[in-house]
């Protein structure tokens, strides 16, 4: 049986357990040859083939990012699709493969950027999650981003507060902390109890006492 016949619209289901459980084994026996099935359909004219076969790799990327950065290309590409699912799944898998592909990725920034503020909401929060992984391996990237950075955080819906601390503490150094700390004290008075304690169990993991 051939692998794009595990996706979950070939098995006649409709939810993601079968394109999750394909990808866990593709990527725990690093079958290369099934995630290169999966990006072979990443165009294919059946929109819930693709976008299964998209979810794999992803997923696989999750857990071994190497094997599924080559189709870095395809990925950066999708980002400019119609179809709204394939453009965050997209996204989710450049992100998985920023540190390892930052040169490509980074040579699109400009795609990137404009995605994040356009897109959906899952495409803006992981897009902001691939700026702090390119700003984290490289100190260009880092200096032209940051203060991109700063505006995303300034603006973080409350609800998303807590969450958004944790993935900047990737690009916390002595440089940016008073910044990082200003912006997150301005926002106390805004946040619920649950957002406090995960802004200050962030600072925390960094031994810094907000």
């Amino acid at each position: 049986m051939a692998y794009i016949d595990e996706i979950a619209y070939n098995l006649g289901r409709r939810d993601e357990v079968p394109n999750q459980e394909l990808a866990r084994r593709l990527a725990s026996e690093e079958n290369v040859t099934g995630l290169d099935e999966m990006a072979s359909y990443l165009y294919d004219k059946n929109k819930s083939v693709a976008s299964d076969c998209l979810k794999v790799l992803y997923e696989a990327g999750y857990i071994r990012p190497d094997l599924i950065s080559k189709y870095v290309d395809t990925y950066l590409d999708l980002l400019s699709s119609k179809n709204n699912r394939m453009v965050w799944g997209a996204m989710i898998a450049i992100w998985n493969i920023a540190a390892i592909e930052h040169e490509k990725i980074y040579a699109r920034i400009d795609l990137i950027l404009n995605k994040i503020k356009t897109g959906s909401l899952i495409t803006h929060v992981t897009g902001i999650k691939v700026l702090l992984v390119l700003a984290s391996v490289e100190k260009d990237y880092y200096d032209n981003l940051y203060p991109i950075l700063l505006d995303y955080l300034k603006a973080c819906r409350p609800i998303d507060f807590g969450k958004r601390v944790e993935d900047y503490m990737v690009i916390l150094n002595d440089d940016n902390k008073d910044d990082l700390l200003d912006i997150v004290r301005g926002r106390f008075d805004g946040l619920n109890k649950n957002q406090t304690k995960r802004v200050t169990k962030a600072f925390k993991s960094k031994n810094i006492v907000l």
